[in-house]
């Protein structure tokens, strides 16, 4: 009964949480498509067979399949899920002016655009409604308490002291020193405190602290330092226009960060065994489940929709940031690419993509391995 329950606390919240986001991507193509003049046959959450669908007064099928591991918006014309390909010579001369592979580049840039932006603008939304009901807490970068047997014990760090900066790069909340902490790749970090006065400068080795709070909880090298609480109870109460500014700038330091990660990956700076995949999102959404709150899970949904509309703006075939690439060139030289090369293109792009997976999985079992028998 034990494993139900775990199942259902993992499982249940993952296919929730991967059927709201890949909506709201799957809505920002067909919106931006009908704003364009373009017909959606189909629109399904899930791939494979269909569990259940209905047909809307414009002719789109709505559906729900039984893979629910992503979705797809397909619009008329197309020859795949994927829009990979074309079956318009099959249409009418009547149909081609609604069908996708007709229309001129700048339309289809808008629609493939569309996913992505609506990922962008979801997290926008839940962290513009998350400040303006329970407001802004902004944790200063203030040494609370220093933990003990830790780096920033060892270095000097103190109580009261003022985080200024973390490698070069300024910090204005206790959040932006976690993160700044979080990027760095070497293990040792160089700070600019403030203590009274004085700028301190420290170099610092980070280092691992056992956690007995969660004994399965990845460990990596840290400072050791605590924020203050006292702003906790105090949040700042913002406007709508408020709200919406602190959080369209909380959507872009995210991206920022995660676009810094990536390229510290690609460099070799980071190891790829960070790199997480559809294991890894169950299995933090289960966490969250069983161990925070819906808001937490909600603000972890923004998170991920941010990171779902980067990663398909990577200029990957087959991914919509592949397709703006094509389209962009197409602008340019005024013409469409060759088909043939165009599919050459998508199937190299689809074995990247499989590539890619198959790396992310192996990383997930062999942390889930690592987390339960080590």
């Amino acid at each position: 009964m034990d494993w139900l329950i775990n199942a259902a606390y993992y499982i249940i919240p993952f296919i929730v949480l991967l059927g709201i986001l890949v909506f709201v991507h799957e809505f920002g193509h067909y919106i931006v498509a009908k704003l364009c003049g373009v017909k959606v046959a189909e629109f399904s959450i899930g791939f494979g067979k269909m569990l259940w669908g209905r047909h809307d007064s414009s002719g789109t099928l709505w559906k729900i399949s039984a893979i629910p591991l992503g979705g797809y918006c397909k619009f008329l014309g197309d020859m795949d899920e994927a829009s990979g390909g074309s079956a318009a010579d099959k249409l009418s001369e009547e149909d081609r002016k609604y069908a996708f592979a007709f229309q001129n580049p700048f339309k289809k840039l808008a629609i493939v655009i569309g996913g992505p932006g609506f990922n962008y603008l979801f997290a926008v939304l839940v962290f513009a409604l998350m400040f303006l009901v329970y407001g802004k807490m902004d944790f200063p970068p203030v040494v609370g308490e220093v933990i003990k047997g830790s780096a920033a014990e060892k270095a000097g760090v103190l109580p009261q002291d003022k985080i200024l900066s973390v490698d070069g790069h300024e910090v204005k909340t206790f959040q932006e020193f976690r993160q700044e902490i979080d990027m760095n790749t070497d293990g040792t970090v160089d700070l600019v405190l403030q203590r009274g006065d004085k700028k301190i400068n420290l170099t610092v080795e980070l280092k691992t602290i056992p956690l007995e709070v969660e004994p399965n909880q990845d460990q990596k090298p840290m400072l050791g330092v605590a924020s203050v609480t006292t702003v906790e109870f105090n949040p700042i109460k913002l406007s709508l226009l408020e709200s919406i500014k602190e959080a369209g700038l909380m959507t872009w330091q995210i991206t920022v960060v995660t676009l810094r990660g990536v390229g510290q990956m690609i460099t070799g700076a980071r190891g790829t065994e960070e790199l997480g995949g559809i294991v890894r999102i169950a299995e933090m959404s289960g966490d969250i489940t069983r161990t925070s709150s819906w808001l937490d899970f909600v603000v972890f949904m923004a998170l991920l929709s941010i990171n779902l509309g980067l990663i398909n703006l990577f200029p990957i075939p087959l991914l919509d940031g592949g397709h703006v690439v094509i389209y962009l060139i197409e602008i340019v030289i005024r013409r469409e690419i060759n088909e043939q090369a165009k599919e050459y293109v998508f199937k190299a792009g689809f074995m990247l993509l499989i590539a890619l997976m198959l790396f992310a999985t192996y990383n997930d079992f062999a942390r889930l391995f690592n987390r339960w028998f080590s």
